[in-house]
């Protein structure tokens, strides 16, 4: 039997889940080496390990992909175990087997049991065996696309074409009908291939709106498993998770129990130890159908962890070891509502295209009372999110009494988190979770199709127009922090005498143009001041004590963030807004060429359609762009000849560079 506990363990990984797992070895006196590419040099990881190793440049494939170079890491530093997060190589049997070749401890399952659940096909093959309910679809090894067409017309539209080796909603596409097949296959297979080195994909009948719910399962290696209350998950955005919570809502006890069961079923039939998560689908009568099995860590533990009152990295820890589940079934307590909110660096109204920049402003909320707050995170302000990684850069966690009001206090959180510097989707959070039907203890018409189904109720996230009032609130923070947080504050008698009019009215001392409206900003006092905006005139008083200001009468908690053009608004009263602006004291931002077509995201080239002097057709694919291995193809806005291409297929390009010029007249 290994002994107990490790006394110093590798984590071969990065971002949030590297700093939750130092975090939790921390507690237990684990030491931890961090491993961190040339991106990450200085990662919040990297400062919270005890000690760090580089490992390659930023491509993942030459630094956290590289067994070679964290294996060596692991040896050099005298580490017992790796642990692998999740992402990158935390589902790779090649990396545990070479683990043990090392002599050292894999955190998570055996080989046999990665490779039976990380092949879908597979998987779902031994799942028809154990009995666990399986949709109609095909999970065998054809690949033909002649054949898988075939099959693709016995199963019936609308269906899924899924990637065997993946996840996280990666070489996936649903085929609503034969003619779309072949496309959908092309992009499914290339997708894959990119993001996991395999093609293989299998085919799946499509539920058009069923909820996804999931079990949190663990095994050790004395034949114990246990299930950790369901997760719900319905809420997706380019099949991928964005907001999640533990138990999942208005289910009957005996659905729960079912799929408790199902759950543990599934972990036995592949010998499972560790933590894993068998995923399902669920229609409306509560019927459902397994999915997968993740045979990792999921980025959405946190809110099992809330309800449970137990920490699952360290449970990790204690089956690795050798050591037994410490509860068992009927010792497991459920307690109150947790709700997870991934914030994500990616611009919802641009078809959630991931994003990338600098973080230049980061403040997270206050603890909501009566709840628990957790914000996990590897991001601080003057950070940067690059192409190379996944775009989450946080999640926020709460945890409450019940249901309502842990769906209340994320939304108050999100509202209170306040991001500068990259385009991310915390306002599309909160209007989610400020949904009517989302809200309330029993949200009503979840569903994977849920942001589908209210598209219209969600979007814009911001009116388009902007009152006057919001351009004068917004020019108040602006001069309150050019007074107070500038280190001066203007004083009226130590004015010169020249400044003052003859009526005595203060004279103008600032200018904002904000969304398209002047804003003239005169004294009135010590900290007080006058905002006029054509014949409209407010009124604004604020101290150095708070982030309080007065406008009309009425106490507003606000800051204004200015940057690269554009005014990053967070007030109490307001949804999040962003304004274009102009400061006539910075110079005037240049603009776009006329018919250019601009990078939307920063991303590698891997196709390119056209040539120079080509006739083209409104909606016509011109390129194909990926970034954090999901593609994006930029379409002719208009008809007309392709006078200029700037780019070729396998280069880098950066989110507004031009990439193709349209002449509309040719």
């Amino acid at each position: 039997m290994r002994k107990k506990m490790f006394g110093k363990i590798l984590i071969a990984n990065r971002g949030e889940i590297a700093c939750r797992i130092i975090a939790s070895c921390k507690k237990l006196g684990i030491r931890t080496v961090a491993v961190y590419s040339e991106a990450d040099q200085k990662a919040l990881h990297k400062e919270m390990a005890d000690e760090s190793v580089l490992i390659g440049p930023a491509p993942p494939q030459d630094s956290y992909l590289n067994i070679k170079r964290i294996l060596q890491a692991a040896k050099d530093t005298g580490a017992e175990a790796v642990h692998p997060g999740y992402g990158f190589l935390s589902e790779n049997a090649g990396f545990a087997e070479a683990t043990a070749k090392h002599n050292l401890v894999f955190i998570g399952p055996s080989a046999d049991a990665i490779r039976a659940m990380g092949e879908k096909s597979t998987a779902k093959q031994l799942m028809e065996k154990a009995g666990i309910p399986m949709l109609p679809g095909y999970h065998g090894d054809e690949q033909d696309a002649k054949k898988l067409a075939a099959l693709a017309d016995e199963i019936g539209y609308p269906l899924l074409i899924k990637a065997s080796a993946g996840g996280g909603g990666k070489g996936m596409r649903i085929i609503r009908n034969a003619k779309e097949f072949a496309d959908g296959l092309t992009g499914a297979k290339r997708e894959a291939q990119s993001a996991f080195g395999n093609d293989h994909v299998l085919l799946e009948k499509f539920l058009e709106a069923p909820r996804h719910v999931e079990v949190q399962v663990f095994g050790d290696s004395h034949g114990n498993y246990i299930a950790l209350s369901e997760r719900d998950c319905s809420l997706q955005r380019r099949q991928q998770k964005i907001i999640e919570e533990a138990p999942a809502p208005g289910l009957s006890e005996t659905t729960r129990a079912a799929l408790a069961d199902a759950a543990c079923k599934t972990a036995a039939a592949i010998d499972y130890t560790g933590a894993g998560t068998v995923e399902f689908l669920m229609d409306e009568s509560e019927k459902f159908y397994f999915m997968e099995m993740n045979t990792r860590l999921q980025v959405e533990h946190p809110v099992t962890e809330m309800v449970t009152g137990l920490d699952l990295v360290e449970w990790q820890l204690i089956v690795a070891a050798g050591g037994k589940l410490p509860l068992k079934q009927n010792e497991v307590k459920i307690s109150g509502h947790a709700v997870e909110a991934r914030i994500y660096a990616e611009d919802p109204e641009g078809g959630f295209l991931p994003a990338t920049g600098k973080i230049v402003h980061l403040d997270w909320p206050d603890t909501p009372d009566g709840t628990t707050l957790r914000v996990e995170t590897g991001i601080r302000a003057g950070d940067a999110v690059s192409p190379f990684y996944d775009p989450m850069i946080a999640k926020l966690v709460i945890h409450a009494e019940n249901r309502t009001d842990a769906v209340e206090k994320m939304a108050d959180a999100l509202h209170a988190t306040r991001l500068v510097g990259v385009k991310n989707n915390i306002a599309f959070l909160e209007k989610l979770c400020r949904h009517k039907q989302f809200c309330g203890e029993i949200p009503k018409n979840l569903s994977t199709k849920f942001i589908e189904d209210y598209t219209a109720d969600i979007f814009p996230l911001q009116d388009k127009d902007v009152d006057r009032k919001t351009a004068a609130l917004a020019a108040a923070a602006l001069l309150r922090a050019e007074i107070l947080e500038g280190g001066g504050r203007f004083d009226p008698e130590n004015l010169p005498l020249s400044s003052w009019r003859i009526n005595g009215e203060m004279p103008e001392i600032r200018r904002y143009e904000i969304s398209g409206l002047t804003v003239s900003c005169r004294m009135a006092g010590e900290n007080r001041a006058i905002l006029r905006i054509d014949s409209a005139e407010f009124h604004a008083a604020f101290s150095a004590d708070s982030r309080m200001i007065t406008l009309d009468g009425e106490h507003v908690d606000v800051k204004a963030v200015p940057y690269q053009g554009r005014l990053y608004l967070f007030a109490d009263t307001l949804p999040h807004t962003v304004l274009p602006w102009k400061d006539p004291l910075a110079a005037a931002a240049q603009t776009a060429a006329e018919g250019a077509l601009t990078a939307p995201m920063t991303g590698r080239v891997i196709a390119l359609h056209v040539a120079k002097g080509d006739s083209v057709e409104k909606g016509q694919p011109l390129a194909v762009i990926e970034a954090m291995k999901m593609e994006h193809t930029i379409n002719a806005p208009e008809s007309g000849i392709v006078a200029n291409i700037n780019i070729a297929v396998d280069t880098q390009v950066n989110e507004g560079v031009e990439l193709i010029t349209l002449d509309s007249n040719g």
